[in-house]
């Protein structure tokens, strides 16, 4: 089809993967999506989760370790970034040094994952500002922020040196990310092609079809717009 890597594989599939041809694009980095580096009691276990990870990223050569906020608690917005900060200063330097990239993933709060802080660009620009490593990016979930906040193709334009990776499905339903849900993206395809930036797209959505027919679908529509 074209597909050059595959994200999330299990790491049992990974020889399988590199055996095809393809590489390993991005993994989870620590636990878990709820449960993240916003509280500093998980401090000591997420940095020897994502140096365990590192050393697998390095073997396998995978891109982006991903990395999440957790959910909101009691403390405010402001000081759950400042803990999500404070454990990344930590890590970003063995980041760098491994070539790999942290990508704080953005999540709606909405619909999917009820809670969770890191729930807007806005947030994520602010903590890669704060630990100041090119090592510690964001994770531009499509869908995601069409739900939170829309205005996607400007946000990529504007912000996409912050961006190290893409997921891509359609809204609502998470489903084929075509011309059947209100995300046009063919638009966001251009975009995202004209940053010339290293991130990659990667399709995270549930086919409605066949999954290799879906598949083929969303490879053959991203590459036609970005050829565009």
């Amino acid at each position: 089809m074209g597909f050059e890597f595959v994200d999330l594989a299990g790491e049992e599939l990974w020889p399988m993967i590199c055996d095809e041809g393809l590489s390993l694009g991005a993994m989870a980095g620590h636990h878990s999506i709820s449960d993240g580096l916003n509280r500093r009691e998980n401090a000591r276990r997420i940095l020897d989760e994502l140096r365990s990870n590192l050393e697998k990223a390095v073997r396998w050569k995978i891109p982006v370790l991903i990395c999440f906020s957790g959910n909101r608690g009691s403390e405010s917005d402001a000081g759950g970034l400042m803990t999500c900060a404070e454990t990344l200063v930590q890590i970003a330097p063995e980041a760098e040094k491994a070539s790999v990239t942290l990508a704080l993933e953005l999540l709606n709060s909405k619909v999917d994952h009820r809670g969770y802080e890191a729930d807007s660009t806005a947030w994520g620009l602010r903590l890669c500002q704060e630990v100041g490593s090119p090592a510690v990016k964001l994770l531009y979930d499509i869908y995601h922020m069409q739900i939170m906040e829309g205005d996607l193709v400007r946000t990529i334009s504007s912000h996409h040196g912050q961006f190290a990776h893409y997921h891509t499905a359609g809204n609502p339903g998470r489903g084929q990310p075509d011309a059947s849900q209100e995300i046009f993206y063919p638009a966001v395809y251009r975009a995202i092609a004209a940053t010339e930036t290293p991130a990659r797209v990667a399709h995270e959505f549930l086919p409605s079809e066949n999954p290799l027919t879906a598949l083929e679908k969303a490879f053959r529509d991203c590459a036609a717009a970005g050829e565009e």
